[in-house]
């Protein structure tokens, strides 16, 4: 089959993006039957692209950014030049690895659409509060839905979420899941990087971090709080919170400036870190050092973080709901996302006692180890096969 694949979201630094690099590197590494075409809008994705992949670029008058914004929309323009584009070049088979940036092609190759959740659906006013806004996501949503032969996601929280909220034949709903990239490992010598340095790193201190950016789902003024209880202690005045995530330009909604008011307002400015985009070398080595991940979002895909910071034997600290964090066993401690004294109980409980640290790390990171990208890829290929012509 010729396979083309929407990679406008190729150069996007969060989660969706991180997705569909690791997925699609990992599956032309694996299959080496089917040709694909990778379709960008911008030349900047070239390089980065996957070596076995061919590249088309198409000039659309814009980027996927836009379509990723709390808008939630492109142009119509460059929709059609996508769209007409795309259905130009003689494909068997389609994928949009994430419904963000899905445009309709009038083509009659059947079509792969990943929806990775449900958050805007169940949280539209912490996502895309306009009503323009909502009504512009609602009809891309339902009208990939309606191309769609296959809706493929990354758990089967996310799956059963789709069904319900959709009324999609749950036979349409597959599930390819997610996992770390290699480079999120265990340090054997885990240093601050000059970065971490620079933004006041104190290894003799106890860090709790949050990774994930500051939309108003990840539910950090709920962290904010319990941090801010947690700090008032004695025990704890050595504690720092590291907030992990872009604090400019972000396309996403984004709460970083009452967060940072909040923070200084409780006389925590020395003790809350807000780190701005971290590469992965920082990264890996914060989470190597870090006391514990705290992800007390009120939703989740899939909570890759969770994943990541397990492979580098970090404890997590997530939601319930969290389908990362449930794959954990041992090591995460669950809580109920909104409760603050909750949250504040089990940062508590995992600061006070380095043995539970240790075997909690150990925990999740053996059970990191039941996930890879190759298996997600494996997962999608089996489905790819139901469409062959």
């Amino acid at each position: 089959m010729h396979v083309g694949v929407d990679a406008c979201c190729w150069l996007n630094r969060r989660g969706y993006g991180r997705h569909a690099r690791s997925l699609f590197e990992a599956l032309l590494r694996i299959d080496t039957k089917n040709r694909y075409t990778m379709v960008v809008d911008s030349p900047e994705a070239v390089p980065l692209l996957p070596a076995a992949a061919e590249a088309l670029v198409v000039a659309a008058g814009g980027t996927a950014v836009q379509a990723a914004s709390a808008d939630g929309r492109r142009s119509l323009s460059y929709a059609w030049r996508m769209g007409r584009a795309i259905a130009g070049g003689g494909f068997d088979l389609l994928i949009f690895p994430t419904v963000y940036t899905f445009v309709p092609v009038p083509s009659r190759a059947p079509k792969i659409v990943f929806i990775h959740d449900v958050i805007p659906e169940t949280f539209p006013e912490l996502t895309t509060p306009g009503l323009s806004a909502r009504l512009w996501w609602r009809t891309k949503v339902l009208t990939g839905i309606g191309m769609a032969e296959l809706i493929v996601t990354v758990s089967e929280v996310a799956r059963e979420g789709i069904v319900r909220r959709f009324g999609v034949d749950p036979d349409r709903v597959k599930v390819a899941g997610e996992a770390a990239d290699p480079v999120f490992r265990l340090l054997e010598h885990a240093a601050p990087t000059e970065k971490l340095l620079s933004l006041g790193f104190d290894a003799s201190r106890r860090h709790v971090v949050h990774v994930g950016g500051f939309s108003p789902h990840k539910n950090l003024a709920t962290l904010l709080e319990a941090f801010q209880r947690l700090a008032a202690s004695p025990e704890f005045d050595d504690c720092v919170l590291w907030l992990v995530g872009d604090t400019e330009g972000d396309t996403f909604l984004t709460e970083v400036c009452p967060l940072r008011a909040r923070s200084a307002s409780a006389g925590l400015e020395s003790r809350v870190v807000f780190t701005g985009f971290l590469p992965d070398q920082d990264l890996v080595s914060l989470l190597n050092l870090a006391s514990v991940l705290a992800m007390p979002s009120l939703m989740e895909g899939f909570g890759l973080p969770a994943m990541e910071a397990a492979q580098c034997g970090c404890p997590v600290i997530a939601a319930a709901s969290n389908p990362a964090a449930r794959m954990l066993g041992e090591g995460a401690l669950l809580v109920d996302p909104p409760d603050a004294k909750s949250l504040e109980g089990a940062l508590r409980r995992v600061l006070v006692s380095g043995s539970l640290r240790a075997s909690m790390g150990k925990a999740a990171r053996d059970a990191s180890g039941s996930v890879s990208w190759d298996a997600a890829a494996r997962a999608l290929l089996g489905n790819m096969e139901l469409l062959r012509p």
